[in-house]
């Protein structure tokens, strides 16, 4: 398991089944803390220009479309609807996409964590790549459920991660370009850093 740490070079990122009804079940934490955290890792995504997978089960499912807070800031990412499988590790289109990255650390979040989560992130520490599971921005039934699937993915190799360490850790350093982009996206979902920011512009005013 690799110990260097992300960069906007070495990282790409994997969102499963984010879809308007599946995301109805999600319980471990409250509705708005999960939206925000999604779309902060979208924005974050976006701003350091991260090669970024979407999978979906059929749109003509239940399960519904991508959330938009995810398609609005990430336009152009691909988005592969598994007709079956599980486990979107095992749809060959999924996993052609995440090669084509190039990237070997995966940034992998979606609902439901202890499935749609854990199956892919497992199965791909299994083919040699180093993950990182965004637990915030991920979702499902009830708080029990979450602490097993990250004791399961814990015990399989893979990191669990919030969105907010993510975006710090690609930063690095808030002088790079990127620096700007970063305090806004955490000014707009992570509302006691908002205040922070407030408070520091009108003190200097």
């Amino acid at each position: 398991m690799s110990n260097e740490r992300l960069t906007p070079e070495n990282a790409a990122v994997l969102l499963v089944d984010h879809q308007t009804g599946l995301s109805n079940g999600v319980q471990d934490q409250s509705v708005p803390e999960f939206m925000t955290a999604v779309e902060g890792l979208a924005k974050t995504a976006k701003s350091f220009g991260l090669p970024t997978v979407i999978t979906t089960s059929a749109e003509d499912g239940p399960n519904g479309p991508v959330l938009p807070v995810i398609t609005g800031h990430l336009p152009d990412a691909p988005v592969i609807q598994r007709p079956g499988e599980i486990n979107a590790w095992d749809n060959a289109d999924f996993v052609a996409e995440v090669e084509k990255t190039g990237r070997k650390k995966l940034i992998v979040a979606g609902v439901s964590t202890e499935v749609c989560v854990a199956f892919v992130a497992l199965s791909a520490v299994q083919a040699g790549y180093d993950v990182y599971a965004v637990i915030d921005a991920s979702g499902t039934w009830n708080k029990l459920v979450q602490e097993v699937a990250i004791a399961r993915m814990v015990q399989g190799g893979v990191k669990p991660i919030t969105w907010v360490a993510v975006a710090a850790e690609l930063q690095a350093d808030w002088r790079k370009p990127t620096g700007q982009a970063l305090a806004e996206n955490m000014g707009a979902h992570l509302p006691f850093y908002g205040n922070l920011i407030a408070s520091f512009m009108a003190a200097k005013g």
